[in-house]
């Protein structure tokens, strides 16, 4: 059985929104989440790299400070935008077994993470190294093992048909949506609740992608460090957040009379087999098959994207293969997509980055505008795309429009949406 799936509500906490409608607004203005880190840690460790883009911390009408406490922070992110999502959705209920529109056993999560709760991992370290063993938390393998924020977000609505947690680096948020996708197609849920979260903006983790050189040093100037396509560009920004998608059968959707923002046509995996952290270019490289692949599993041509949201790090070595994949997949016909990169102004969330890269997709392809890139002062001639710097708009008529995710270890994952 293969069933269309549709979108029906949005969440979203990140470094330029606490929501999705505070998130969307900024990305159309071109408003940058990167700041100075002002944590005692920064000079504590004397580390090279000072700046990140930090999100708010959920209120506690949606995590209670209790609650807060039994989640790591990228627990707490991934319930926050989950429970926007669910009340965007407008389901009856606050639950799935308090719903009269849902059976809890029909109702899934697939949540990716690209690290897990590496802050409460450390601190329960940094605890056992001063205070002794007896003083970590009981509740630390809970916080810290990279399936808590699906665990959580599945318990928070009593979601019973399943718990997916993807975890392929920068690439999980989107494979979220794969997984999810397939679920409701094959007819193992009618619900799905998926999305992404990250929270490892700590100092192991900034020395450690630092020794790598994958980091902008721009810390003179931290709004202007993540500028994707630009041939200056010299490492990307570490970000935090969430996104979260509801995802319904349309027969599902239409019965209880659910607003429906896009339909998620398609979506692909691939992996390159090639290198730990790069990806692999041109027509045989991985990124160029999940595009190919998210086109059959849509069965869309590509003469009907018009938008894409690109994984776009504005790393000197990540960018241009990105550049090489689309053109590789879609031959000629990329000229006339407009190309978007918001990691110039969220940061790069890792795992959370293309649940909410895909928020902005939906958002794009539903208000029918391209969000901006920022920071593009001169664009690499390697890349030669449609790159959108100011807010645009996107034609009338029916269109698809993509989110790419590439991660370490050679992920690769696409999720393709078309307009309703």
């Amino acid at each position: 059985m293969s069933r269309k799936v549709v979108v029906t509500g949005l969440g979203a906490i990140t470094p330029i929104g606490e929501n999705v409608q505070e998130t969307w607004a900024n990305a159309l203005k071109g408003v940058s989440g990167v700041h100075a880190l002002e944590n005692d840690w920064v000079e504590q460790y004397d580390l090279a790299v000072r700046i990140g883009a930090t999100a708010p911390a959920p209120s506690e009408d949606v995590v209670s400070r209790v609650q807060a406490k039994r989640l790591d922070p990228s627990g707490q992110f991934s319930v926050a935008a989950a429970r926007e999502a669910w009340n965007d959705a407008g389901f009856s209920g606050d639950t799935a077994d308090t719903s009269d529109e849902l059976d809890p056993t029909r109702v899934g999560v697939a949540f990716g993470t690209g690290i897990g709760g590496v802050w409460t991992l450390l601190d329960a370290w940094d605890t056992m190294q001063a205070k002794g063993a007896r003083r970590v938390k009981p509740m630390t393998v809970p916080m810290l093992m990279p399936n808590g924020n699906a665990s959580s977000v599945s318990m928070e609505f009593k979601a019973r048909a399943c718990a997916i947690t993807p975890v392929s680096a920068c690439a999980s948020g989107t494979e979220a949506f794969y997984q999810g996708l397939n679920l409701i197609r094959e007819g193992k849920a009618d619900v799905v609740i998926v999305g992404g979260a990250e929270s490892a903006i700590h100092p192991v983790t900034i020395a450690a992608f630092n020794s790598m050189q994958a980091l902008s040093r721009r810390n003179d100037d931290p709004q202007a460090a993540s500028r994707p396509f630009d041939i200056d560009r010299d490492g990307f920004v570490m970000g935090e957040g969430a996104g979260a998608c509801i995802l319904e059968s349309e027969e599902h959707a239409k019965a209880r009379g659910a607003k429906i923002y896009a339909e998620l046509a398609g979506a692909g995996l691939s992996a390159d087999a090639h290198h730990i952290t790069s990806p692999a270019i041109g027509d045989e490289g991985g990124p160029a098959r999940a595009l190919r692949e998210s086109m059959v599993s849509g069965g869309f041509e590509p003469s009907e994207i018009k938008h894409v949201n690109a994984h776009a790090t504005s790393t000197p070595v990540g960018d241009i293969p990105e550049a090489s994949a689309l053109r590789a997949a879609f031959g000629s016909e990329v000229d006339s997509m407009a190309v978007s990169a918001t990691k110039s102004m969220t940061g790069h969330l890792l795992g959370g980055s293309g649940a909410v890269e895909g928020v902005l997709t939906i958002l794009a392809l539903k208000n029918r505008i391209a969000p901006c890139t920022i920071n593009l002062d001169n664009q690499d001639p390697k890349i030669d795309l449609d790159v959108v710097t100011t807010a645009r708009d996107l034609p009338s008529g029916d269109m698809v429009a993509i989110s790419n995710s590439f991660g370490f270890g050679g992920h690769n994952s696409v999720a393709a949406f078309r307009s309703v």
